[in-house]
This record gives C-alpha cells, structure tokens and sequence, in this order.
C-alpha cells in the first residue's frame, strides 16, 4: 500500500466504503462504473469505463487487496473501494522464458508460481498460486494448452462458484454487502 494511502486512513479512519463503482473483467481491466452505468445492470453487463490512464491503473494495482471476508478492494486514500470481479481477483499472464519456462504475471504485474489448475462449466482455465486464484487471459491460452497438451498442467473440473468458494473469494461485495457489513 502506497504511503500517501496509510497516511489518509490513519488522518480519516471513518470514510465509508464504496460499493459498484470499480470492477475487474476477466481480461484484467479496470472499469468505473458510474450512477448511470450501475443503473442499467451488474457488473459485467454493462461494464461501464475502462480505465486507460497508466498512472491510475498503476496505482489501482498497488493499493488493491482483500477483505478478511474475501472481498476485494482498491484502498483510494481513506475510502476503500470494493471491486466487482468478473470472474476471480487475479488474472495471469502468462509468457515464455528464454529457458523456455512458462512465467506466470499478475494483471497487477505481481510474478506468481503455479500450484494447481482448473477448468470451470464454460471452459475457463483458472490458475491457483502462491498468491492466490485467477483466470487465464484470453490471449494466452495458447499457451496454456501447450503445458496441458504437454502434460505439465493437469486441469480439475470445476465450477466459477465452486472455486470461489474454495478458494475464498467473493465476487460481488455489492451484492455481499449486507453480510459483508455485518
């Protein structure tokens, strides 16, 4: 967490939290969710803005972070801002080596080392690593399929819901909020 960022909490440590207005799709963008946005439907239909300002993603990125109820947040100075996660909290990258070894990358930039994988009911292929659960992007499932045809990764069958509760995340706090609260 950013400096700046403590700084504020500890100066206002009562600001209430923010609920709908940051969301995560499964590609690893960012998107603000405005009144007019949440208005027409949950997250991811409508998504609402991407953020494209690298500054902003940047500093999403190291202020974001869970809940000890498994709800994600961006910590934006005193407010915490609760994240509608598409799909899981991380999404991979994943990229060849020089050595020819697969590196798994955070969409936050965060290197990870993989324990297990999973294919959910729609055929998305979620990593689980030392930091956590997360879905495989899109643009890399080739090679992917290369560690799973090789028979380097051996992908359960699961379910999106089933894995977010093993693994203990939650993907709406809005719709969380009153438990969460609580």
């Amino acid at each position: 967490m950013d400096d700046i960022v403590r700084a504020a909490l500890a100066k206002w440590p009562n600001v209430p939290h923010c609920y709908n207005w940051l969301a995560l799709d499964a590609r690893g963008d960012w998107y603000m969710r405005d009144d007019r946005c949440q208005a027409a439907g949950p997250f991811p239909h409508p998504k609402g803005s991407r953020i494209l300002h690298d500054k902003l993603r940047e500093f999403i990125a190291r202020n974001y972070e869970a809940d000890e109820h498994g709800c994600w947040f961006f910590q934006n100075g005193p407010q915490r801002v609760y994240v509608e996660l598409e799909a899981a909290p991380w999404v991979w990258r994943l990229q060849r080596g020089d050595d020819g070894a697969l590196r798994v990358q955070s969409h936050t930039g965060l290197a990870a080392s993989l324990s297990a994988c999973w294919l959910d009911e729609a055929g998305r292929l979620y990593l689980a690593t030392d930091i956590g659960l997360g879905l495989v992007h899109s643009l890399d499932m080739d090679l992917a399929a290369e560690e799973v045809e090789a028979g380097r990764w051996q992908p359960q069958d699961s379910s999106a819901e089933a894995l977010a509760a093993q693994f203990g995340y939650v993907r709406s706090p809005a719709a969380a909020q009153p438990a969460h609260a609580a």
